[in-house]
């Protein structure tokens, strides 16, 4: 039986969130004492590792547990469209056209998920997970003095599924954040949460391992950096505290690694430490943009390294220079070892991705490198992931009622989601990525992994001309020429009735 790597709450799903480990930008907010924007109450001196086992953890979880909250979501009951694996071929371009290109609708019922929350500044700002919040309607946080509040969601990172949400109240009990960095693997820990509705529950555990890359994270594979944990984590606990034995926060509970779906000794966390960072630029700016070098880089096995005639196996061996970034324009070839970044001893290839990723676009980055033996030294200029752009124009492509085809999501087609969603080598466009289940596009049959290939007539090559037409249209009727799994076909999409509605 294969393991199964799930997320926390009532369901059983398998993690397709890619985690970005963000420590170099953090170590600057650290050393001021605070977040910059957020005011988070820090205390990065290591954890007390005395020699005598403590007989209770109760002044600890007695401090710690009123800064742990209950997150409930509502999902309203929305039509969607007849298809996928329940009824298959309702949605294959063929049995649309007799449908004048569109498929059967039924209505879903409501839904209602269970998770957690830490309160992490006194105003109001709450963490949690983004698969905890992520389509909810209505989300409500009961606080531990009875209190039940609506909840504003202030911005969500699905690539850390970090989410912030905020409670109109005062003076709440803020947890204060370790320096996940100084923590060590035998540590003791207590995670706080509240599993199957239960109510809040505390259990107890030691750090099992740091840096932990288990391959769940298929979408950014290399840069997973989770603490694991064995102390006992279950659906419900998704953004729920992982503290120290000072009461510290350490992490915020995410994932577990389970055969049955439910707690099995191998808890994972999003560490504190990136959680500040994540946390911090989303109350800023509602999103968080990432550092990109355009390498691919690995570990150095003892092989390579004995091949490469390397000292030892410390740094991140550059397996690729991708045409055009700004690893490639500093003069970084395939073959080098990264063994510094800014002054940071690199140890293996995770150090360099949670170092750059954590750097703004437009930064500068002193890499010390090994090349034939000979060390020397390359300055780079970070630039801004790609994907990041196109993802917060799909945000816009259709977010309010301006333009048209509301609730689309596209994005570019690169080399990647060319391979992932099997696209043909000359096929350009806009690739579709996520489309509202409420939406007129998912009624005419617009569906993730399409093409746009043109709206109202004209040509699409990329997201950005997607977002521009669809911004410029007259009517609220769209015809959309797509390429949908296999075939090119038209469909209209109506977005009359919401505009009456919306009236």
């Amino acid at each position: 039986m294969n393991t199964t790597h799930s997320l926390l709450p009532f369901r059983r799903i398998a993690v397709a969130i890619g985690v970005f480990a963000l420590a170099g930008t953090i170590a600057a907010v650290a050393a001021q004492g605070s977040s910059a924007t957020l005011g988070l109450k820090r205390d990065d001196q290591p954890v007390s590792r005395g020699a005598l086992e403590r007989a209770s953890f109760s002044d600890v979880v007695k401090r710690v547990s009123p800064s742990v909250v209950k997150i409930t979501t509502q999902t309203k009951a929305k039509r969607v469209p007849v298809g996928g694996q329940q009824f298959p071929g309702f949605d294959d371009p063929t049995f649309r056209q007799f449908f004048g290109g569109r498929v059967p609708e039924m209505r879903s019922e409501p839904q209602s998920g269970l998770g957690s929350g830490v309160i992490i500044s006194a105003d109001g700002y709450i963490v949690t997970n983004n698969h905890v919040i992520d389509g909810a309607d209505n989300v409500t946080v009961a606080l531990s003095d009875g209190r039940e509040l609506t909840a504003k969601v202030v911005g969500r990172d699905p690539l850390t599924d970090i989410a912030v949400v905020k409670v109109d109240a005062k003076g709440l009990p803020a947890v204060t954040f370790a320096d996940s960095s100084k923590i060590e693997v035998g540590d003791r820990v207590l995670a706080i949460g509240n599993p199957f509705g239960i109510g809040e529950t505390v259990t107890s555990g030691i750090v099992s391992a740091t840096g932990r890359r288990v391959g769940i994270l298929a979408d950014v594979q290399g840069y997973e950096n989770f603490i694991q944990t064995d102390a006992a984590i279950n659906p419900g606990n998704s953004g729920g505290a992982l503290v120290d034995i000072d009461g510290r926060l350490i992490g915020i509970n995410t994932a577990i690694l389970s055969r049955s779906g439910g707690f099995q000794g191998v808890g994972l966390a999003v560490p504190s430490e990136m959680v500040t960072h994540v946390a911090d630029s989303l109350v800023a700016s509602g999103k968080v943009v990432r550092g990109y070098l355009g390498v691919n880089i690995q570990n150095i096995t003892p092989a390579l390294a004995e091949s490469l005639e390397l000292k030892n196996r410390e740094g991140a061996l550059v397996a690729e220079v991708l045409p055009d970034g700004p690893a490639a324009k500093a003069g970084l070839k395939s073959g080098d070892v990264i063994t510094s970044v800014n002054g940071q001893k690199v140890t293996d290839s995770t150090k360099v991705s949670m170092t750059v990723s954590a750097l703004k676009p437009g930064s500068k980055v002193n890499l010390e490198i090994v090349r034939d033996g000979q060390t020397e030294k390359i300055t780079a200029t970070t630039a801004e992931r790609p994907g990041a752009k196109g993802a917060r124009k799909s945000e816009l492509f259709g977010s309010n009622d301006e333009g048209v085809l509301n609730g689309v999501a596209v994005a570019d087609i690169d080399r990647d989601a060319r391979r992932g969603s099997d696209l043909p080598a000359r096929l350009k466009g806009a690739l579709i990525t996520n489309v509202d289940s409420d939406s007129a596009a998912a009624r005419a049959g617009l569906r993730p992994g399409d093409v746009i290939l043109e709206i109202n007539r004209q040509p699409v090559h990329n997201a950005q001309e997607a977002i521009d037409l669809s911004a410029k249209a007259e009517s609220k009727k769209t015809l959309v020429k797509l390429w949908s799994r296999g075939s090119t076909i038209f469909v209209v999409v109506d977005e009359t009735g919401a505009e009456k509605a919306a009236q």
